[in-house]
């Protein structure tokens, strides 16, 4: 059961990990400097994976427990026999990818310093071609992995009623999304801990209180800070968006599976289609990555026109591909669904330019906020959350938009008959589509994510070895790029997530109804009396069955929950940032009172306690929240049933995503404030401002760094577990 056009799947995978491995192979060729820099870098790369394998044994921990919880239910009927399997692989696989992200990244920090020495345009190409493998390690082993899984349970699975064997396959690869958004979760909470406990304690202490510079190599907090900027902006972004990628593509195939459950040679084409448009874009990805370069002299709005011109010519041939390759598979409405794929593509670049102009200092917003850091740090504050606030306005806008119109593009526009039946299912394929179209081009989107913490390590690498200013103008020019392209990637991480969920709501009854049928229910017999076969109901008839409406106070229960959920979720990363910040703060004003010419140079900080602080405060901080996130949904099916879950799953989604939305960019606002009164604005560095917008920016950095970014994940995290855990639901609940 595979179609002609199946091999594009595997073959876009390998030739993503070849060009990642080109990459990789390129930079390492280049210079790593100095032996001064060589001696940092590899102090960073020690710590950074010293980390990792920390984290590493935690999440393993945690994996064989809940692979043997699944293959206890496997065991009695309650979970398909293969899910124990899928879910460890996609952990695994999401592990790797944030691993060989953050190897590269901690090999081209000092090559990118010692490239920006010969010019800007030599520093740009060495990180963002570095950030490249990650982009490219993530798609490849994504599509390498659902290759693989669609391949063995196509062997193994036995073939059933007409179409009901493919539902089967993609409800059972969305499985190993889970463990993908396991592993994506510990990594992002785990290493935004560690990275904003360092770099809050480098930055009261060194910048505020001392008045040394960022980066200083007198500031004992400096090694572990750019260490977290490996661990937590690399390695847990990685996790985080290889775990969108397959959750897109794979809640789309199970739509598809289910849309077009009557027409077994459809039903397969639908499967596929968002395997090869995602297949297509990464082909496209790697052609935009080759066209990122610019000139000597660049300022600001070069430096993105230049990263832009990538990501949009990749954007724009993704979009051509994808008539043609839904022309070919002869699905029908075609035409429409290939505007469904745009209309996420387009959504996903409007979301990256509205965070850019809230973000970017080249922008009103941001200079608005740097301007206030005249009045002192409360105004800095003030302003700056209320920018986040309003920058959610156009990202939500836009979701809306999206929904509506991939919607009503898979349905012909049929509005007299928007949530009949059978546009139910196709229009919900549609979003799911969308999802897949906005995601499509991860390749090149993630590269221009992974580049900025290399580029910030760059320019920590330049300021400890103390290289040239003229060096550190360059990396400090990409820095504030990386900045902006941070907040654009986390801002279309969570634009995805938004309608990845949605999907991943449909997938949910999906599930729900192949538990039904595993533990022998039939029929459903609906409040108005009517018996349908249990197989062959539809999305309105599991909603009729359940009474999932506004007025069953199960289902509105559930919305309270998981709008809890969101807020939370990040109160406690919150204050894990702070008992861990509180602890660095505390060494590093140890180290600069009793150890004596720190401050003169004449002796040198003791960088690996500060180090072991930080791995330490990760590793006990990041287990409640992570344990909390997969507990939630299983409680609240066991006790309010699948009508409980569905709210859960609806107020986990609208909270999370707004306040995920604000998060992300006030932090990403606060901090190119700081960096543009760094540039000689408003007094410059030593001011007022500037001590005001460092305040700003400390306050920002677990906004967005460590809770914004992990509410997409904790958003599709209970998707997924509800969706694991569907059987148990179906068959058990206390109300």
């Amino acid at each position: 059961m595979e179609h002609s056009t199946f091999f594009l799947v595997p073959l876009s995978s390998i030739l993503a990990l070849g060009f990642a491995y080109y990459f990789f192979r390129a930079m390492l060729n280049e210079s790593e400097g100095t032996d001064t820099m060589k001696q940092i870098a590899q102090y960073v790369r020690e710590g950074a994976m010293s980390y990792l394998k920390q984290q590493y044994k935690v999440v393993v921990a945690v994996f064989i427990v809940l692979a043997v919880i699944f293959a206890v239910m496997a065991f009695f009927g309650l979970q398909n026999s293969w899910v124990p399997f899928a879910f460890l692989t996609g952990g695994f696989f999401s592990g790797l990818a944030g691993f060989f992200g953050m190897k590269t990244a901690t090999y081209a920090s000092a090559r990118t310093a010692h490239a920006a020495s010969k010019s800007l345009n030599s520093g740009l190409q060495i990180a963002f071609r570095s950030g490249a493998v990650m982009g490219l390690v993530v798609v490849g082993l994504a599509l390498l992995d659902i290759a693989i899984w669609y391949i063995i349970l196509n062997q193994f699975i036995p073939e059933t009623d007409s179409g009901h064997k493919l539902i089967v396959i993609t409800t059972t690869m969305l499985t190993f999304g889970m463990g993908a958004s396991t592993q994506a979760l510990f990594a992002r909470v785990g290493g935004g801990i560690y990275t904003k406990a360092a770099d809050v304690g480098a930055d009261l202490v060194g910048k505020v209180e001392a008045g040394i510079p960022e980066d200083d190599p007198r500031n004992p907090a400096t090694i572990a800070d750019n260490v977290g900027d490996n661990v937590g902006d690399v390695a847990g972004m990685g996790a985080d968006l290889y775990e969108s990628y397959c959750g897109s593509i794979l809640a789309t195939a199970a739509l598809g599976a289910s849309a077009f459950l009557t027409q077994p040679e459809l039903q397969l084409k639908a499967v596929f289609a968002p395997m090869l448009i995602a297949a297509t874009g990464v082909i496209l990805s790697i052609l935009g990555i080759f066209l990122v370069k610019t000139d000597e002299h660049a300022d600001m709005k070069k430096l993105m026109q230049a990263l832009n011109r990538g990501v949009n010519v990749s954007s724009f041939l993704t979009a051509v591909a994808t008539f043609f390759i839904l022309y070919i598979l002869q699905i029908p409405n075609w035409l429409g669904l290939s505007f469904s794929v745009i209309t996420g593509l387009i959504a996903g670049i409007i979301i990256g330019q509205s965070t850019e102009y809230y973000t970017s200092h080249s922008f009103k917003p941001t200079r608005k906020i740097a301007e206030s850091g005249e009045t002192g740090p409360a105004t800095v504050i003030i302003s700056g959350i209320g920018t986040g606030m309003m920058s959610t306005a156009i990202p939500v806008l836009t979701i809306a938009f999206a929904i509506i119109l991939s919607y009503l593009c898979a349905t012909k526009f049929d509005i007299a008959h928007i949530v009949a039946a059978e546009n139910l299912s196709k229009g919900l394929y549609g979003i799911g589509i969308a999802a897949v179209g906005m995601l499509s081009t991860l390749g090149i989107t993630l590269a221009t994510d992974a580049y900025g913490p290399i580029a910030d390590n760059a320019g920590g690498n330049a300021q400890m070895a103390g290289l040239d200013p003229e060096v550190r103008r360059r990396t400090d020019a990409l820095d504030a790029l990386g900045n902006t392209t941070a907040a654009t990637g986390k801002g279309f991480a969570i634009g995805s997530a938004a309608l990845t969920a949605l999907a991943l709501l449909a997938s949910y009854i999906e599930e729900i109804k192949i538990g039904l049928v595993r533990i022998g229910e039939k029929t459903l017999t609906l409040a108005n009396g009517d018996i349908v076969e249990t197989g062959r109901a539809t999305f309105a008839d599991f909603m009729n069955y359940y009474e999932i409406h506004l007025m069953n106070p199960k289902v509105l229960v559930g919305v309270f929950i998981g709008s809890m959920m969101a807020f939370l979720f990040c109160g406690l990363t919150m204050n894990a940032v702070s008992r861990a910040a509180q602890k660095m703060v505390n060494e590093v004003r140890r180290q600069f009172r009793e150890i004596k010419g720190i401050l003169t140079g004449e002796a040198t900080p003791d960088y690996a306690t500060c180090v072991e602080i930080s791995t330490k405060g990760a590793q006990r901080e990041m287990l409640l929240p992570s344990l909390l996130a997969i507990a939630t949904p299983i409680l609240t099916g066991l006790i309010f049933g699948v009508s409980g879950v569905m709210g859960l799953l609806v107020g986990g989604l609208g909270s999370g995503f707004v306040l995920a939305v604000f998060m992300a960019n006030a932090g990403g606002a606060w901090d190119n404030a700081k960096k543009y009164v760094e540039d000689g604005n408003f007094g410059g560095k030593g001011s007022e401002s500037h001590k005001a917008c460092v305040v700003g920016d400390t306050v920002g950095d677990p906004f967005k760094d460590t809770s914004g970014p992990s509410l997409n994940i904790l958003i599709k995290l209970m998707s997924m577990v509800s969706i694991v855990m569907a059987g148990l639901t179906a068959t058990w609940s206390l109300l």
